[in-house]
């Protein structure tokens, strides 16, 4: 339809984009977009996410851990399934009023979480040697392995109690890792 040069073959498509688009046209388009919204009403509605979303996960932003935290969400069978909140400190935000909005953060983006993704689990993942607890707490908590576990659980299953007071209906899985990316489960 429009074989010319390449300047005129520019001037030949403006004009086809400036023409009505007809009535054959029109029902062609309405025929698509309709087929399009049947074929929709046939899949499954779990999400709109790529591939659907089964948990969220908390984590902190320490830089040393990027890779690890990847690695275990892959061994729990979630990659790609998982929405991610970043905080520094992860799970801090249950014991400390040092950052209220991340606590305000945290619980938004849960509520989002929960009615865009409907998701049916939460993973809270704090690491040993945090950053973010120095802040918090004018602490070095590295340095007492024993006080480190008993802070990060602290925080971990008041976040997790909090998380099912609220949403009896979700999961809520407590871990924390080491630096060398090994992970422990932290229970009641």
């Amino acid at each position: 339809m429009c074989e010319t040069s390449r300047h005129e073959r520019a001037d030949c498509l403006a004009s086809l984009e400036e023409r009505p688009l007809g009535r054959r046209g029109f029902l062609k388009l309405a025929s698509l977009g309709g087929g399009a919204m049947l074929l929709g009403s046939f899949l499954p509605r779990t999400s709109w996410a790529a591939g659907g979303t089964d948990a969220l996960l908390l984590s902190c932003m320490d830089y040393r851990l990027v890779h690890a935290v990847g690695e275990f969400m892959d061994g729990l069978d979630l990659r790609g399934k998982y929405d991610h909140i970043v905080l520094a400190g992860a799970s801090m935000v249950s014991i400390t009023d040092k950052f209220p909005d991340w606590t305000a953060t945290f619980w938004q983006h849960l509520g989002v979480a929960i009615d865009l993704h409907h998701i049916k689990r939460v993973v809270l993942l704090d690491h040993r040697d945090c950053g973010a607890y120095k802040v918090a707490f004018g602490e070095d908590f590295a340095q007492d392995p024993g006080k480190e576990t008993r802070i990060h659980a602290k925080a971990l299953l008041k976040l997790r109690d909090e998380i099912l007071d609220k949403h009896p209906a979700l999961a809520v899985e407590t871990y924390l890792m080491a630096l060398d990316g090994k992970v422990e489960t932290i229970a009641a």
